[in-house]
């Protein structure tokens, strides 16, 4: 993904992200700051998580936008104001021009979920689908700049979002002044950027460690590389930090001042995002968890206190049930096995007598008679089954097996 980034080019300081403070007072909330015993038992130091996910449109994305477009001279203004996301950024840039009496228009992928498409509207925005995937959706975008003179608001590479953005890290130093550590997500760059500014400018032996989405890490090669480096096809489930390049802003920044970035798979991401859920009682989207997922591992090379941000909660329920499953898989408290019986009566209750005595709750069963692959009294089912962990998953593939069943799968 590529953006242009012409004229906004220069450095952002502590005094743009105080200026940024005292603009967004009574606009953007001061979330909360929770800690989490159970992460700070992994990480063997005190770990608290910055609640961005419980911030006005689900995300940090509102104090870069409005920051941005309070910034615009009257005429840019009256103009309105344009910009293209699946997500976070069009809430925010929705809800922002609306606090500012600025028409926006929102371009969204058509695949966009339905949630976010009604809350960007219910935000104020004229929100437009085009495209499958956000390149499209960002071209058409820049077009309807280009053509009607509207202002296209980036999602991070511009400083006044940085700025912004760096408003969480004034707050994290405000409710935990004895943090060690901070970490944070990065996708563009622009929430890690402005941390960074705001915390290395008052405590600068504060480490602030990025993490990315394995499948979409181009921080780590971009800063081998010295300059922005573009990756092919990211994927992952963590949408709000699924970008292919980083912006040019921030990246200097990132470059600058955030001492680690780290990655996660998607398995980590699943159990941080179940974590969340039952340990903290947060709903968190998968970008938003990845700080968690990080800590998973333990605390080597983290000291604390730990302050996690988790930047966002606007997770489609679609996606979400998916997650929960991958995570709760990934933990071993859920199993799908595929066997083959003997197809006569009463073999299936059978079957069922074992998994009851193995003490495995039986979610769904699909059942299979006809099938080229199957001999003349056989029958193959496939079981997806509620399990207690790793150990207990063993023990119901040994029962099976015990019981005579041949485990294909």
């Amino acid at each position: 993904m590529s953006y242009s980034t012409a004229g906004s080019l220069r450095s952002v300081t502590l005094d743009d992200v105080l200026g940024a403070q005292k603009m967004l007072s009574g606009i953007a909330r001061v979330t909360a700051m929770e800690g989490s015993r159970h992460l700070s038992q992994l990480v063997g130091a005190p770990v608290l998580l910055k609640c961005e996910n419980l911030q006005r449109t689900g995300s940090f994305k509102l104090r870069g936008a409005y920051v941005r477009i309070a910034g615009l001279l009257p005429e840019e203004r009256a103009a309105g104001v344009v910009a293209a996301s699946a997500g976070n950024h069009a809430q925010g840039v929705a809800l922002a021009s609306s606090l500012l009496g600025v028409h926006s228009t929102v371009f969204m992928p058509k695949g966009a979920p339905l949630p976010k498409i009604s809350a960007t509207r219910d935000y104020g925005a004229e929100v437009r689908l085009h495209g499958q995937v956000v390149d499209e959706t960002l071209a058409a975008a820049q077009e309807h700049a280009e053509r009607t003179g509207a202002v296209f608001i980036h999602p991070f590479d511009h400083p006044d979002v940085i700025a912004g953005q760096g408003t969480v890290g004034l707050e994290i130093l405000e409710q935990c002044p004895q943090v060690r550590t901070i970490v944070v997500g990065i996708g563009g760059g622009g929430l890690a950027a402005g941390i960074a500014v705001a915390v290395k400018s008052l405590k600068p032996d504060v480490r602030i460690i990025g993490v990315q989405a394995e499948g979409s890490a181009a921080y780590p090669p971009s800063l081998a590389a010295g300059r922005p480096v573009a990756i092919e096809n990211p994927a992952t489930m963590a949408d709000g930090i699924k970008v292919g390049r980083p912006g040019e802003v921030p990246f200097a920044i990132v470059e600058e001042l955030v001492d680690e970035v780290r990655t996660v798979g998607e398995d980590q991401l699943s159990a941080a995002l179940l974590l969340c859920l039952e340990r903290a009682k947060l709903v968190v989207e998968p970008a938003g968890a990845s700080p968690v997922a990080a800590l998973l591992g333990g605390g080597e090379g983290i000291e604390g206190p730990v302050v996690a941000v988790l930047s966002g909660g606007n997770v489609d329920p679609v996606l979400l049930q998916r997650v929960l499953r991958h995570g709760m898989a990934a933990q071993g408290r859920y199993l799908a096995v595929r066997l083959r019986l003997t197809d006569r009566p009463g073999a299936l209750a059978t079957l069922l007598g074992v998994l009851s005595v193995a003490d495995a709750n039986v979610l769904d069963v699909s059942h299979v008679r006809t099938d080229p692959r199957l001999g003349l009294t056989e029958a193959e089912v496939e079981l997806h089954l509620e399990t207690k962990g790793p150990a207990h998953c063993a023990e119901v593939g040994q029962a099976l097996r015990d019981a005579g069943y041949t485990v294909i799968d």
